[in-house]
């Protein structure tokens, strides 16, 4: 049998769900407003702590979120502002080759350099054109700079160009003012462990000055004139009555090369000088200027010293008389004692008389 505290709680759990079904079917067919309002009552009373705990945990999900995204953001941020240097200074040395080609009067293929030894060893460069796109031996490849080195060897879709650092290359050069010719080749000597060249062959009687900008002269057949090659920056020996050697810096690195020219048909017959900036020759012929002015007035100042003594040596071999004052009578000449007047001198003493 059902005892009496059973049947109150089951009497009781049947008045609660009574009220609780009542309650629904109030609130599912009374107004939207009435509900609203008593929803709105009960979560500012009765559910306010879990209203609250619910839009705590929602505000920690959307920050867990926001900061994940934030996070990635910045990563992407930091990786990509590594590279920035690097692109902005590809999309410079892109721009100044294209500068370059439209100055260009002969025709050239674009090529990337694919490979390098190493970092710094440019003596070989794997290009990205080749027999095909019209690449042949001994080719010129020039940088915005200036010279890079000519093609040694071709195929169907690549090239190896020598650049200048290789110990076999060799170019006829001379002085942007034309006073100096030789033959640059790679030096034995690095300074600061960089490469340099060196302009060899100028003869003795010629000076380079600091600063000079050196270019190929188109001697030889392979290199059109004009090209730069480097700019004097000493002098690594004299040999007394026959040459002088000088050390250059070369115009162009074949080591940070990406991007370079390889010229084509006729290139090298043609002149180049007019293709590069112009910042450099006017520095250089400015340079020369100065340096053969400096020479005028040195040689001005010889002749004038010179003029001066061949004043003194005249004034100091002339007579005494001529340089004697005339003494008063007519004309600056000495009068006779004819004339009333009176010698400069003593009156000669007269002779003894022979008995």
């Amino acid at each position: 049998m059902i005892s009496t505290s059973d049947r109150r709680y089951s009497r009781r759990d049947t008045l609660l769900f009574l009220l609780c079904l009542g309650l629904s079917f109030f609130g599912l067919f009374s107004p939207v407003t009435w509900g609203r309002g008593v929803a709105d009552t009960l979560r500012e009373s009765v559910l306010f702590p879990l209203v609250w705990l619910q839009t705590r945990a929602e505000e920690g999900r959307t920050s867990r979120v926001r900061f994940r995204q934030v996070t990635l953001e910045r990563d992407s941020t930091a990786y990509l502002s590594q590279f920035l240097p690097s692109l902005r200074a590809e999309n410079e040395r892109l721009r100044q080759l294209l500068r370059l080609s439209r100055r260009l009067n002969t025709g050239y293929l674009s090529a990337e350099v694919l490979h390098q030894p190493q970092a710094m060893d440019g003596r070989t460069l794997l290009l990205s054109v080749g027999s095909r796109q019209g690449v042949v031996l001994f080719s010129p490849v020039i940088a915005p700079e200036g010279l890079i080195g000519m093609v040694s060897s071709v195929s169907g879709n690549s090239s190896v160009a020598m650049s200048w650092a290789h110990p076999e290359f060799r170019v006829s050069a001379f002085t942007v003012s034309g006073n100096a010719f030789g033959v640059v080749a790679p030096s034995n000597e690095g300074r600061n462990g960089e490469g340099a060249l060196e302009f060899r062959g100028v003869p003795y009687r010629d000076s380079v000055p600091l600063g000079t900008l050196v270019l190929s002269s188109g001697l030889g057949g392979v290199f059109p004139k004009g090209i730069p090659v480097g700019t004097v920056i000493g002098t690594v020996r004299e040999e007394a009555g026959w040459e002088r050697v000088y050390r250059l810096r070369p115009a162009a690195n074949p080591g940070s090369a990406a991007h370079v020219l390889v010229l084509a048909g006729t290139a090298q017959t043609r002149d180049l000088a007019a293709a590069f900036p112009s910042d450099s020759l006017l520095d250089a012929v400015r340079l020369d200027s100065i340096a053969r002015l400096r020479r005028i007035d040195s040689v001005a100042q010889a002749v004038k010293a010179a003029r001066a003594a061949r004043r003194d040596s005249l004034v100091r071999t002339t007579p005494a008389q001529s340089r004697t004052p005339p003494s008063a009578g007519q004309g600056g000449t000495p009068s006779s004692p004819m004339q009333g007047g009176t010698t400069s001198g003593p009156a000669p003493a007269p002779k003894d008389s022979v008995p």
